[in-house]
């Protein structure tokens, strides 16, 4: 399962104490708030794209949207999400679990700057009923994040919580 492929990176950080597990689905945005009690946008979702021919990962705020022109703009490729099956494949995480932590080799990852208003956020852990809190230094760290973009869109409204 995926979910102890990322407990065991966290462990390796000295971090597993820190993943939640829900009884309940956080599959979803509102899903992951609710399993929380924290605010929509403050969940990292992870969305999966092909980027120059490889995997990569677009890690958002909750209430971001991608922006097609900003997105083409960005990687000169329309924004097309991945299929479950081939994100599962690809990426390493079923749809509902994918982040950005213990991903297969060759995963690019990125950072939205929606994400930046937040002193911390909640990216999931592999699986569909898991996230853990993290500060935008260690989201970036522990992610091995190749860089911070701004392709996405709806959030620039939304106050720093």
């Amino acid at each position: 399962m995926a979910i102890e492929r990322v407990r065991a990176f966290f462990r390796e950080h000295g971090m597993e104490d820190r993943i939640q597990e829900f009884s309940v689905s956080s599959a979803t945005v509102d899903l992951a708030a609710q399993a929380l009690g924290c605010e929509g946008c403050r969940i990292a979702k992870s969305l999966s794209f092909l980027i120059e021919g490889g995997p990569a990962l677009i890690v958002a705020a909750g209430d971001a949207r991608v922006d097609n022109a900003r997105f083409k703009a960005r990687f000169q490729t329309k924004a097309k999400m991945l299929s479950p099956d081939d994100t599962e494949a690809l990426i390493g995480h079923a749809v509902g679990g994918v982040c950005p932590f213990a991903v297969n080799a060759g995963v690019r990852v990125f950072l939205d700057e929606s994400l930046r208003r937040f002193d911390t956020v909640f990216p999931a852990c592999g699986s569909a009923n898991s996230a853990i809190e993290l500060t935008l230094p260690e989201l970036e760290q522990l992610s091995s994040a190749e860089a911070w973009v701004d392709v996405c869109k709806g959030w620039q409204n939304e106050s720093k919580a």
